[in-house]
């Protein structure tokens, strides 16, 4: 008998793993996207203080009116200065120049102006601070004159204090007569001085020695003089004459913070670039 055809037939396995299509991958990129913001989220909570938060819900806030105009910016402490066109509003009325450049344009409306103005200000502050410190630190004299310098922002506006120090004076003593280190710190106040507009106010500090006895020329006229020659001073560096608010002697009425009656850091002359309307 012949032998039967031996007929072998091959069982087909089909996996669990079969293509499904790729909307899941859309699923998935949408939640790590979700996780992302909302992480990103909680850092900005934490990261933000609670007056920023205010703002950026008023920000929000349809009912808050919005200005045609941008505050932008006006300049340190309220005025104006040369990086006043990259923080006012550009538009030919808000910014320094009537007629900016067309790359200089504000594009469409902003919020609210005191916000504006407040992030301006805060910009060109630490702009001149660091112009400040750009001129230290270059040479040892650069060096010398920076132990003369404190500076401050206050209600009023930035406070340059120049003083005393051990040995080192800023004035010949009993007179108004300025060393050249005072000279020298006069020119570079008067050289940051010029790049605003604000307004500037002098006043003249003495410490509590006394003159001698029965003399008609005491501390308060000390302390005036100096601001006097702090003034004339600013004058030749390029101050105009109408951005003096006012020069003022204060004798040892008002010593200098933690300081005793008899430290050098007393005898000082403090000028301040004002904010506006003050």
């Amino acid at each position: 008998m012949a032998d039967a055809a031996m007929i072998v037939k091959r069982k087909k396995v089909v996996g669990g793993d079969g293509h499904h299509g790729g909307a899941w991958k859309v699923a998935y990129a949408d939640f790590v996207t979700a996780m992302m913001a909302f992480f990103l989220l909680m850092w900005l909570l934490n990261a933000t203080s609670e007056e920023q938060r205010a703002g950026l819900a008023e920000y929000f806030d349809p009912r808050v009116p919005i200005a045609k105009i941008s505050g932008g910016g006006t300049g340190a402490f309220g005025g104006d200065s040369m990086f006043s066109e990259s923080t006012m509003s550009q538009n030919g009325t808000g910014a320094s120049a009537n007629t900016p450049m067309d790359n200089e344009q504000a594009k469409g409306d902003t919020g609210s102006m005191d916000r504006q103005a407040d992030e301006g200000q805060a910009q060109e502050l630490t702009e001149l601070d660091n112009l400040f410190r750009g001129m230290t630190g270059e040479s040892e004299a650069a060096d010398a004159l920076l132990q003369h310098i404190k500076t401050r922002v206050t209600d009023e506006g930035l406070v340059i204090e120049l003083f005393d120090v051990d040995g080192q004076p800023l004035f010949r003593t009993g007179s108004a007569e300025p060393t050249p280190q005072m000279e020298a710190l006069l020119a570079m106040v008067g050289g940051v001085a010029r790049l605003v507009t604000n307004r500037i106010a002098i006043t003249g500090h003495t410490d509590a020695s006394p003159f001698a006895a029965g003399a008609s020329y005491g501390n308060w006229e000390l302390s005036t003089d100096r601001a006097q020659v702090s003034r004339r001073a600013l004058a030749e560096a390029g101050i105009e004459a109408e951005r003096m608010a006012r020069v003022t002697g204060k004798a040892d009425t008002e010593p200098a913070a933690n300081a005793a009656a008899d430290d050098p850091r007393n005898r000082r002359v403090q000028i301040t670039l004002l904010r506006t309307g003050r």
